[in-house]
C-alpha cells in the first residue's frame, strides 16, 4: 500500500492552487491600495493586469481541481494526479507571471496556456479511461 494516496495527491495540488489564488488576490488588493481604486481598474495598466491574472486563474483552476478530485474519487494512481496537478500549477504560475509583466502576448503566457490545456487533456483522457474500465 502506498503511503501517498490519490486523495493525498489531490489535497496537495488543491492546497497549492488555493495559495496561488490567494497570492494573486493579494496582488490585486495591493494595486488597488497603491492606486486608491476601489472598483474596476481606472485605466491603470498594472491594476488591470493584476485583475486579469487573478480572473484568468479563477476561470481555469476550478475545472482542473474538479478533475483532480474526481481522479482521486475513482482511485487513479497518485502519480497521475501529481502529473496533472503539477502541469496545471506550472501553467497557471507561468501565465500569471506573463500577464503580470505585460498586458500583451508573452512567452510565459503562451507557455502557461499550453501547460494548462495539456493538464486538461491529460486529466480528461484519464477521467474517460477510468469511466470506462
Amino acid at each position: 500500500m502506498s503511503l501517498v494516496t490519490s486523495g493525498h495527491a489531490a489535497a496537495l495540488w488543491t492546497g497549492l492552487h488555493l495559495f496561488l489564488l490567494l497570492a494573486l488576490s493579494l496582488l490585486v488588493v495591493r494595486q488597488r491600495q497603491r492606486h486608491k481604486v476601489a472598483f474596476g481598474d481606472d485605466g491603470i495598466p498594472e491594476l488591470a493586469q493584476a485583475i486579469r491574472a487573478f480572473g484568468n486563474a479563477t476561470e481555469y483552476i476550478p475545472a482542473g481541481l474538479i478533475a483532480l478530485a474526481v481522479l482521486a474519487v475513482v482511485e487513479a494512481p497518485a502519480l497521475a494526479i501529481h502529473i496533472a496537478g503539477l502541469v496545471l500549477f506550472a501553467g497557471r504560475v507561468a501565465h500569471a507571471v506573463g500577464l503580470s509583466q505585460s498586458g500583451g502576448a508573452s512567452l510565459p503566457r503562451a507557455i502557461g496556456v499550453m501547460l494548462t490545456w495539456l493538464s486538461y487533456v491529460f486529466s480528461g483522457v484519464a477521467l474517460l479511461f477510468y469511466a470506462i474500465i
